[in-house]
Protein backbone atom coordinates (compact mmCIF):
# COMPACT_ATOMS: atom_id res chain seq x y z
CA UNK A 1 0.00 0.00 0.00
CA UNK A 2 1.26 3.04 -0.55
CA UNK A 3 1.80 6.30 1.58
CA UNK A 4 -0.99 8.06 0.19
CA UNK A 5 -3.79 5.39 0.57
CA UNK A 6 -2.48 4.73 4.11
CA UNK A 7 -3.07 8.21 5.24
CA UNK A 8 -6.54 8.14 3.95
CA UNK A 9 -7.29 4.87 5.24
CA UNK A 10 -6.01 6.17 8.73
CA UNK A 11 -8.16 9.36 8.18
CA UNK A 12 -11.11 7.02 7.18
CA UNK A 13 -10.52 4.98 10.89
CA UNK A 14 -9.66 8.12 12.76
CA UNK A 15 -13.48 9.56 11.60
CA UNK A 16 -14.87 6.16 12.65
CA UNK A 17 -13.38 6.68 16.22
CA UNK A 18 -14.66 10.34 16.36
CA UNK A 19 -18.02 8.86 15.08
CA UNK A 20 -17.78 6.38 18.35
CA UNK A 21 -17.27 3.25 16.08
CA UNK A 22 -14.37 1.99 18.10
CA UNK A 23 -14.57 -1.70 16.41
CA UNK A 24 -15.12 -0.51 13.23
CA UNK A 25 -12.25 1.87 12.98
CA UNK A 26 -9.54 -1.45 14.51
CA UNK A 27 -10.61 -3.20 11.79
CA UNK A 28 -9.99 -1.76 8.77
CA UNK A 29 -7.06 -0.80 10.58
CA UNK A 30 -5.89 -4.54 11.46
CA UNK A 31 -5.47 -6.17 7.83
CA UNK A 32 -2.34 -3.84 7.06
CA UNK A 33 -1.23 -2.81 11.03
CA UNK A 34 1.88 -4.66 10.24
CA UNK A 35 2.63 -3.48 7.01
CA UNK A 36 1.93 0.12 7.14
CA UNK A 37 3.40 2.81 9.10
CA UNK A 38 -0.16 4.44 9.69
CA UNK A 39 -1.85 1.75 9.88
CA UNK A 40 0.24 0.70 12.75
CA UNK A 41 0.47 3.86 14.15
CA UNK A 42 -3.61 3.86 13.90
CA UNK A 43 -4.48 0.47 15.17
CA UNK A 44 -1.70 0.87 17.97
CA UNK A 45 -3.10 4.46 19.64
CA UNK A 46 -6.52 2.76 19.89
CA UNK A 47 -5.73 0.23 22.10
CA UNK A 48 -3.22 2.17 23.93
CA UNK A 49 -6.53 4.59 24.36
CA UNK A 50 -8.18 1.79 25.52
CA UNK A 51 -5.80 1.00 27.89
CA UNK A 52 -4.94 4.26 29.82
CA UNK A 53 -8.79 4.77 30.47
CA UNK A 54 -9.83 1.16 31.43
CA UNK A 55 -6.36 0.02 33.68
CA UNK A 56 -7.24 -3.67 33.25
CA UNK A 57 -4.46 -5.71 32.87
CA UNK A 58 -5.28 -7.83 29.64
CA UNK A 59 -5.53 -4.25 27.99
CA UNK A 60 -2.47 -2.87 29.07
CA UNK A 61 -0.42 -6.53 27.89
CA UNK A 62 -2.29 -6.20 24.50
CA UNK A 63 -2.09 -2.86 24.06
CA UNK A 64 2.13 -2.93 25.06
CA UNK A 65 2.49 -6.19 22.63
CA UNK A 66 0.73 -4.06 19.88
CA UNK A 67 2.86 -0.83 19.89
CA UNK A 68 5.96 -2.79 20.15
CA UNK A 69 5.03 -4.37 16.81
CA UNK A 70 3.82 -1.15 15.41
CA UNK A 71 7.64 0.57 16.57
CA UNK A 72 9.19 -2.09 14.41
CA UNK A 73 6.52 -1.79 11.08
CA UNK A 74 8.08 2.32 11.40
CA UNK A 75 11.46 1.20 11.83
CA UNK A 76 10.85 -0.61 8.66
CA UNK A 77 10.38 2.42 6.84
CA UNK A 78 12.88 4.84 8.22
CA UNK A 79 16.22 5.83 7.12
CA UNK A 80 19.24 3.86 7.94
CA UNK A 81 21.10 6.65 9.22
CA UNK A 82 17.87 7.55 11.92
CA UNK A 83 17.44 9.86 14.17
CA UNK A 84 18.50 8.29 16.80
CA UNK A 85 21.29 6.79 15.46
CA UNK A 86 23.25 9.43 14.33
CA UNK A 87 22.05 13.13 15.20
CA UNK A 88 24.82 15.12 12.88
CA UNK A 89 25.13 12.97 9.80
CA UNK A 90 20.89 13.35 9.37
CA UNK A 91 21.13 17.01 9.22
CA UNK A 92 23.68 17.65 6.86
CA UNK A 93 21.52 14.72 4.74
CA UNK A 94 18.40 16.62 4.93
CA UNK A 95 17.41 17.32 2.07
CA UNK A 96 17.99 13.57 0.81
CA UNK A 97 15.25 12.25 3.15
CA UNK A 98 12.39 10.81 1.07
CA UNK A 99 8.71 11.72 2.31
CA UNK A 100 8.39 8.01 3.28
CA UNK A 101 11.55 8.17 5.64
CA UNK A 102 10.12 11.63 6.52
CA UNK A 103 7.24 10.14 7.77
CA UNK A 104 8.60 7.17 9.54
CA UNK A 105 10.23 9.85 11.94
CA UNK A 106 7.41 10.94 12.93
CA UNK A 107 4.94 7.94 13.39
CA UNK A 108 7.83 6.28 15.06
CA UNK A 109 8.38 9.66 17.59
CA UNK A 110 4.40 9.20 18.39
CA UNK A 111 4.88 5.31 18.92
CA UNK A 112 7.67 6.08 21.15
CA UNK A 113 5.67 8.29 23.29
CA UNK A 114 2.72 5.98 23.26
CA UNK A 115 4.90 2.94 24.82
CA UNK A 116 6.13 5.42 27.47
CA UNK A 117 3.10 6.46 28.25
CA UNK A 118 2.09 2.69 28.54
CA UNK A 119 4.94 2.18 30.26
CA UNK A 120 3.93 4.44 33.14
CA UNK A 121 -0.05 2.82 33.31
CA UNK A 122 1.60 -0.29 33.22
CA UNK A 123 3.46 0.17 36.43
CA UNK A 124 1.06 2.77 38.09
CA UNK A 125 4.15 4.90 38.88
CA UNK A 126 2.11 8.15 37.93
CA UNK A 127 -1.19 6.54 39.68
CA UNK A 128 1.19 5.42 43.01
CA UNK A 129 2.52 9.18 42.93
CA UNK A 130 -0.81 10.31 42.88
CA UNK A 131 -2.27 8.44 45.57
CA UNK A 132 1.00 9.51 47.66
CA UNK A 133 -0.27 12.61 47.52
CA UNK A 134 -3.78 11.60 48.27
CA UNK A 135 -2.01 10.07 51.68
CA UNK A 136 -0.89 13.41 52.34
CA UNK A 137 -3.94 15.41 51.97
CA UNK A 138 -6.18 12.77 54.01
CA UNK A 139 -3.48 12.14 56.65
CA UNK A 140 -2.89 8.67 55.71
CA UNK A 141 0.19 6.57 57.08
CA UNK A 142 1.45 4.45 54.15
CA UNK A 143 4.76 3.69 55.47
CA UNK A 144 5.31 0.74 52.36
CA UNK A 145 4.73 3.22 49.34
CA UNK A 146 8.14 5.09 49.46
CA UNK A 147 9.44 1.12 48.77
CA UNK A 148 7.12 0.45 46.01
CA UNK A 149 7.78 3.71 44.15
CA UNK A 150 11.80 2.58 44.22
CA UNK A 151 10.63 -0.17 42.69
CA UNK A 152 9.25 0.94 39.93
CA UNK A 153 11.79 3.73 39.36
CA UNK A 154 13.15 2.19 36.81
CA UNK A 155 10.20 1.93 34.74
CA UNK A 156 9.76 5.46 35.51
CA UNK A 157 13.38 6.18 33.97
CA UNK A 158 12.98 3.87 31.17
CA UNK A 159 9.60 6.02 30.23
CA UNK A 160 11.43 9.14 30.24
CA UNK A 161 14.72 8.10 27.89
CA UNK A 162 11.50 7.27 25.59
CA UNK A 163 10.35 10.60 25.90
CA UNK A 164 13.39 12.20 25.24
CA UNK A 165 13.91 9.96 22.62
CA UNK A 166 11.01 11.17 20.91
CA UNK A 167 11.69 15.26 21.58
CA UNK A 168 14.88 14.38 19.82
CA UNK A 169 13.54 13.20 16.72
CA UNK A 170 10.63 15.76 16.47
CA UNK A 171 13.55 18.28 17.06
CA UNK A 172 15.17 16.74 13.90
CA UNK A 173 12.17 16.55 11.81
CA UNK A 174 11.42 20.38 12.74
CA UNK A 175 15.03 21.45 11.46
CA UNK A 176 14.13 19.05 7.92
CA UNK A 177 10.53 21.14 7.96
CA UNK A 178 12.25 24.04 7.83
CA UNK A 179 15.20 23.21 5.26
CA UNK A 180 12.11 21.93 2.94
CA UNK A 181 9.86 24.95 2.80
CA UNK A 182 9.73 25.14 -0.44
CA UNK A 183 7.58 21.86 -0.83
CA UNK A 184 4.88 22.78 1.67
CA UNK A 185 2.76 24.00 -1.20
CA UNK A 186 3.56 21.36 -3.38
CA UNK A 187 3.15 17.98 -1.98
CA UNK A 188 0.20 16.67 0.05
CA UNK A 189 2.49 14.30 1.88
CA UNK A 190 4.80 17.26 3.13
CA UNK A 191 1.75 19.20 4.56
CA UNK A 192 0.95 15.35 6.07
CA UNK A 193 4.60 15.37 7.87
CA UNK A 194 4.40 19.09 8.10
CA UNK A 195 0.88 18.51 10.61
CA UNK A 196 2.48 16.03 12.51
CA UNK A 197 6.09 18.16 13.42
CA UNK A 198 3.86 21.15 14.55
CA UNK A 199 1.27 18.58 16.35
CA UNK A 200 4.29 16.96 18.42
CA UNK A 201 6.33 20.26 19.13
CA UNK A 202 3.52 22.28 20.02
CA UNK A 203 2.45 19.92 22.56
CA UNK A 204 5.87 19.27 23.50
CA UNK A 205 6.88 23.27 24.05
CA UNK A 206 3.44 23.87 25.44
CA UNK A 207 3.87 20.28 28.26
CA UNK A 208 7.05 21.32 29.13
CA UNK A 209 5.91 24.99 29.92
CA UNK A 210 3.79 23.98 32.38
CA UNK A 211 6.38 22.18 35.02
CA UNK A 212 8.12 24.53 37.47
CA UNK A 213 11.10 27.01 36.24
CA UNK A 214 13.50 25.14 38.69
CA UNK A 215 12.86 21.68 37.07
CA UNK A 216 12.47 23.04 33.27
CA UNK A 217 15.79 24.65 33.56
CA UNK A 218 16.71 21.34 34.50
CA UNK A 219 15.18 19.77 31.09
CA UNK A 220 16.55 22.22 29.31
CA UNK A 221 20.23 21.37 30.35
CA UNK A 222 20.01 17.75 29.02
CA UNK A 223 18.31 19.59 25.59
CA UNK A 224 14.45 20.03 26.47
CA UNK A 225 13.04 23.28 25.64
CA UNK A 226 9.61 24.67 26.68
CA UNK A 227 7.82 27.77 25.63
CA UNK A 228 4.03 28.32 25.63
CA UNK A 229 3.72 30.94 23.58
CA UNK A 230 5.54 28.69 20.76
CA UNK A 231 3.60 25.59 21.76
CA UNK A 232 0.06 26.88 21.40
CA UNK A 233 1.12 28.99 17.98
CA UNK A 234 2.41 25.34 16.45
CA UNK A 235 -0.33 23.63 17.84
CA UNK A 236 -2.79 26.36 16.53
CA UNK A 237 -1.23 25.91 12.81
CA UNK A 238 -1.38 22.23 12.84
CA UNK A 239 -5.17 22.79 13.74
CA UNK A 240 -5.92 25.01 10.81
CA UNK A 241 -4.25 22.67 8.44
CA UNK A 242 -5.59 20.07 6.57
CA UNK A 243 -4.01 16.94 7.38
CA UNK A 244 -4.61 13.61 9.68
CA UNK A 245 -3.31 15.16 12.83
CA UNK A 246 -5.33 18.87 12.51
CA UNK A 247 -7.92 17.40 14.52
CA UNK A 248 -5.38 15.98 17.27
CA UNK A 249 -3.57 19.44 17.49
CA UNK A 250 -7.26 20.82 18.18
CA UNK A 251 -7.72 18.06 21.18
CA UNK A 252 -4.80 19.13 22.06
CA UNK A 253 -5.56 23.04 22.57
CA UNK A 254 -8.99 21.98 24.22
CA UNK A 255 -7.48 19.84 26.79
CA UNK A 256 -5.11 23.07 27.59
CA UNK A 257 -7.44 25.30 27.64
CA UNK A 258 -10.67 23.23 29.26
CA UNK A 259 -8.41 21.39 31.87
CA UNK A 260 -4.84 21.79 32.09
CA UNK A 261 -4.85 25.82 32.29
CA UNK A 262 -7.43 25.55 35.53
CA UNK A 263 -6.22 22.44 37.18
CA UNK A 264 -2.41 23.96 37.61
CA UNK A 265 -3.61 27.51 37.47
CA UNK A 266 -1.73 28.96 34.85
CA UNK A 267 -4.52 31.08 33.19
CA UNK A 268 -8.62 31.04 33.48
CA UNK A 269 -8.80 29.27 29.61
CA UNK A 270 -9.50 30.80 26.29
CA UNK A 271 -13.01 29.64 26.24
CA UNK A 272 -13.39 31.53 22.85
CA UNK A 273 -10.57 29.88 21.44
CA UNK A 274 -11.87 26.93 22.30
CA UNK A 275 -15.88 27.03 21.20
CA UNK A 276 -14.07 28.32 17.74
CA UNK A 277 -12.08 25.11 17.59
CA UNK A 278 -14.85 23.15 18.44
CA UNK A 279 -17.84 24.39 16.16
CA UNK A 280 -16.54 22.57 12.82
CA UNK A 281 -15.93 19.31 14.72
CA UNK A 282 -19.58 19.57 16.01
CA UNK A 283 -21.36 19.78 12.88
CA UNK A 284 -19.37 16.97 11.29
CA UNK A 285 -19.55 14.38 13.92
CA UNK A 286 -22.67 15.86 16.11
CA UNK A 287 -23.20 12.20 17.80
CA UNK A 288 -19.38 11.72 18.33
CA UNK A 289 -19.10 11.22 22.37
CA UNK A 290 -15.68 13.32 22.61
CA UNK A 291 -16.89 16.34 20.78
CA UNK A 292 -20.59 16.04 23.02
CA UNK A 293 -18.23 16.02 25.88
CA UNK A 294 -16.20 18.90 25.18
CA UNK A 295 -19.01 20.84 24.29
CA UNK A 296 -20.44 20.01 27.79
CA UNK A 297 -17.41 20.92 29.16
CA UNK A 298 -16.64 24.42 28.03
CA UNK A 299 -20.88 24.92 29.16
CA UNK A 300 -19.50 23.76 32.91
CA UNK A 301 -17.21 26.86 32.74
CA UNK A 302 -19.48 29.04 31.09
CA UNK A 303 -21.31 28.26 34.39
CA UNK A 304 -24.48 27.04 31.63
CA UNK A 305 -25.27 23.70 33.85
CA UNK A 306 -28.40 23.02 32.35
CA UNK A 307 -27.17 22.67 28.64
CA UNK A 308 -23.55 20.88 30.25
CA UNK A 309 -25.83 17.95 31.46
CA UNK A 310 -27.80 17.41 28.64
CA UNK A 311 -24.75 17.41 26.32
CA UNK A 312 -22.60 14.87 29.31
CA UNK A 313 -25.89 12.76 29.68
CA UNK A 314 -26.16 12.53 25.54
CA UNK A 315 -22.71 11.57 25.45
CA UNK A 316 -23.10 8.70 27.66
CA UNK A 317 -26.26 7.88 25.77
CA UNK A 318 -23.89 8.02 22.17
CA UNK A 319 -22.37 4.72 22.59
CA UNK A 320 -22.28 1.78 24.78
CA UNK A 321 -18.89 0.62 23.77
CA UNK A 322 -16.05 2.15 26.03
CA UNK A 323 -17.84 2.52 29.46
CA UNK A 324 -14.75 5.00 30.53
CA UNK A 325 -15.92 7.92 28.60
CA UNK A 326 -19.44 6.95 30.57
CA UNK A 327 -16.82 7.56 33.17
CA UNK A 328 -15.96 10.58 32.89
CA UNK A 329 -19.30 12.30 32.08
CA UNK A 330 -20.16 10.99 35.52
CA UNK A 331 -17.30 12.56 37.33
CA UNK A 332 -18.22 15.95 35.94
CA UNK A 333 -22.19 14.96 36.48
CA UNK A 334 -21.25 15.10 39.65
CA UNK A 335 -19.48 18.44 40.34
CA UNK A 336 -21.81 20.06 37.64
CA UNK A 337 -25.03 19.14 40.44
CA UNK A 338 -22.67 20.06 43.52
CA UNK A 339 -22.01 23.49 42.35
CA UNK A 340 -25.80 23.58 42.57
CA UNK A 341 -26.52 22.00 45.89
CA UNK A 342 -27.96 19.18 44.74
CA UNK A 343 -26.73 16.84 46.75
CA UNK A 344 -28.80 13.68 46.02
CA UNK A 345 -28.21 13.77 42.13
CA UNK A 346 -24.34 14.11 42.85
CA UNK A 347 -24.33 11.52 45.14
CA UNK A 348 -26.01 9.25 42.31
CA UNK A 349 -23.18 9.96 40.04
CA UNK A 350 -20.25 9.31 43.25
CA UNK A 351 -21.92 6.22 43.70
CA UNK A 352 -21.87 4.55 40.26
CA UNK A 353 -17.84 5.74 39.97
CA UNK A 354 -17.36 3.92 43.36
CA UNK A 355 -18.92 0.59 41.97
CA UNK A 356 -17.55 1.15 38.20
CA UNK A 357 -14.70 2.59 37.46
CA UNK A 358 -11.21 1.55 38.15
CA UNK A 359 -8.67 4.87 38.61
CA UNK A 360 -9.17 5.79 42.07
CA UNK A 361 -11.25 4.27 44.80
CA UNK A 362 -9.86 6.67 47.19
CA UNK A 363 -10.66 9.83 45.51
CA UNK A 364 -14.47 8.03 44.89
CA UNK A 365 -14.74 7.14 47.97
CA UNK A 366 -13.65 10.53 49.38
CA UNK A 367 -16.18 12.05 47.05
CA UNK A 368 -18.82 9.87 47.68
CA UNK A 369 -19.06 10.77 51.39
CA UNK A 370 -18.11 14.11 51.56
CA UNK A 371 -21.21 14.72 49.01
CA UNK A 372 -23.37 12.94 51.37
CA UNK A 373 -21.93 15.25 54.55
CA UNK A 374 -24.13 17.76 52.95
CA UNK A 375 -27.21 15.84 53.02
CA UNK A 376 -29.88 16.05 55.31
CA UNK A 377 -30.45 13.38 58.21
CA UNK A 378 -33.55 11.80 56.34
CA UNK A 379 -31.68 11.96 52.86
CA UNK A 380 -28.62 10.32 53.88
CA UNK A 381 -30.83 7.15 55.70
CA UNK A 382 -32.04 6.84 52.16
CA UNK A 383 -28.74 6.44 50.88
CA UNK A 384 -27.88 3.49 53.25
CA UNK A 385 -24.86 4.57 53.74
CA UNK A 386 -22.13 5.18 56.82
CA UNK A 387 -20.49 8.58 56.41
CA UNK A 388 -17.94 8.19 59.42
CA UNK A 389 -17.35 4.09 57.90
CA UNK A 390 -17.08 5.81 54.14
CA UNK A 391 -14.06 8.25 55.92
CA UNK A 392 -12.59 5.61 57.49
CA UNK A 393 -12.52 3.14 54.16
CA UNK A 394 -11.16 5.89 52.09
CA UNK A 395 -7.11 4.62 53.26
CA UNK A 396 -8.09 0.91 52.72
CA UNK A 397 -8.72 2.16 49.01
CA UNK A 398 -5.12 3.44 49.20
CA UNK A 399 -2.55 1.28 47.28
CA UNK A 400 0.18 0.69 49.94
Amino acid sequence: MDLQTAIQETQCALNLVLNNKFSEALDLLKPWWRDSMYHALGYSSILVMQATMTFEHRDIQTAMATIKDALNTCQKFRKKNSVVGSLSSLISKQTRLQEEEMHAEICYAECLLQKATLTFVQNKVLLKLYQRLNAVVFEIVCPELPDVLDENMISFIKGGIKIRTSYQIYKECQNVLNVNQDLAGQSDLFRQFEGGVKLGIGSFNLMLSLLPQRILRLLEFIGFSGNRDFGLSQLREGASSQSLRSILSALTLLFYHTYVSLILGTGEGNLVEAEALLEPYQHKYPKGSIILFYTARIATLRGNFEKARARYEECISSQQEWKQIHHLCYWELMWTHSYQQEWQQAYRYADLLCKESRWSKAIYVYQKAAIISMMSEEDVKKTGEDIVELFRSVRLHVSC
